[in-house]
């Protein structure tokens, strides 16, 4: 994440004012979320073997101006055992951001790496809150690589022919 200690001394943006990098949380919110148990009150029984959790994690973001952005995380968790789903948990974590002074060519690593990394504690929370709600053990999601993630979407995009590297 950049901070104003990360800028050069200065140094001037291409429009001729020395304006100093930011970026800024203006709102947090709950988009969409849904916990089901389809097998409930029985897949709250104990078992011997800890169930198979499949995660998903997704990143989209949106501008809603010149310098503000719609960036939204989403979070896919389902526990089985066996062939049981014993509950499947999604979560839409959107946060607007408010952008400015940085080159362009910094803005989608803002955007899908730096961003995220400022939602997830909160969408971890209400993961593990809704699945603790629901019964179960609360579901604490291991940090996520966010970087990692952007850099395989590229690549991946790359071989697809979507994107072009300069």
């Amino acid at each position: 994440m950049a901070s104003k200690d990360d800028a050069p001394t200065g140094a001037a943006s291409g429009n001729g004012d020395a304006t100093q990098p930011s970026l800024n949380v203006l709102a947090q919110y709950v988009k969409d979320l849904s916990f089901e148990s389809p097998g409930a009150p029985n897949s709250l029984r104990g078992r011997d073997k800890a169930p198979g959790i499949a995660i998903n994690v997704n990143v989209n973001a949106n501008p809603l101006s010149d310098k503000q952005f719609d960036v939204n995380l989403t979070l896919n968790a389902k526990a089985s055992f066996d062939k049981e789903v014993l509950f499947n948990v999604e979560l839409v974590y959107g946060g607007v951001f408010a952008i400015s002074g940085f080159p362009q060519e910094h803005m989608l690593p803002l955007l899908f790496i730096e961003c995220p990394r400022l939602l997830f504690p909160f969408a971890r929370q209400i993961i593990a809150e809704a699945t603790r709600n629901g019964g179960f053990p609360p579901l604490m999601l291991d940090p996520i690589d966010f970087a990692q993630m952007f850099q395989q979407k590229l690549a991946e995009d790359q071989a697809a022919g979507k994107v072009k590297v300069s």
